[in-house]
């Protein structure tokens, strides 16, 4: 579940930015700030997320890559830190991660797909060397859901392995979230899923 520190006066307060990351940890306040308003609404189009205007090609600078999905969109990280970080984002506006319910599952799957084809695309193979996974609220820079992709993890240097350290209080990878998939396991925090 959520960490208690989190929720906490001083997890709120918590702001800490890396210089040329993609990743702004930020407490709720921030978090709420950066999504501005409507973000959170059930589906549909954010015309103040970034994601959703990449997501309908309203931002021309943002290159698209190759999907076989149409509820997906995958492009490259704006401040990568790996050689390979792509972004994986559903089309409709979903929050985060923390939202995420079991309806949810068959997206989150195909997200996956998507990441692990892109990499093989760009002629990385070896796929023991990825980290996948999203960032938990409030330690996400956008507040769509987006899966990272990166690799080869072996060369992500120290600040991109704390940023994406596998599964801390800030970043929930992929793996887990198959482990969880594949026997059924979900853990609840509040009324979402935690795969």
């Amino acid at each position: 579940a959520v960490p208690e520190g989190c929720n906490s006066a001083a997890g709120r307060a918590f702001a800490v930015k890396r210089r040329g990351s993609s990743v702004l940890m930020a407490g709720d306040e921030a978090a709420g700030a950066a999504a501005g308003p409507g973000a959170g609404s059930a589906g549909g189009y954010d015309g103040k997320c970034v994601f959703c205007r990449i997501a309908r090609r309203e931002e021309p600078g943002t290159a698209l890559l190759s999907c076989e999905y149409e509820d997906l969109v995958c492009f490259r990280d704006i401040k990568p830190d790996a050689p390979h970080h792509y972004l994986v984002v559903p089309v409709e506006h979903m929050e985060n991660c923390k939202t995420l319910k079991t309806e949810h599952i068959p997206i989150v799957k195909r997200m996956m797909e998507v990441g692990k084809a892109v990499l093989q695309k760009n002629n990385f193979s070896d796929l023991d060397d990825i980290r996948m996974g999203f960032h938990w609220p409030p330690f996400c820079s956008i507040a769509h859901l987006h899966l990272h992709v990166l690799a080869p993890a072996s060369q992500l240097g120290f600040l991109s392995r704390l940023l994406y350290r596998i599964n801390s209080y800030w970043f929930i990878t992929v793996s887990v979230m198959q482990m969880c998939f594949a026997v059924g396991f979900r853990l609840q925090a509040e009324n979402a899923v935690f795969f």
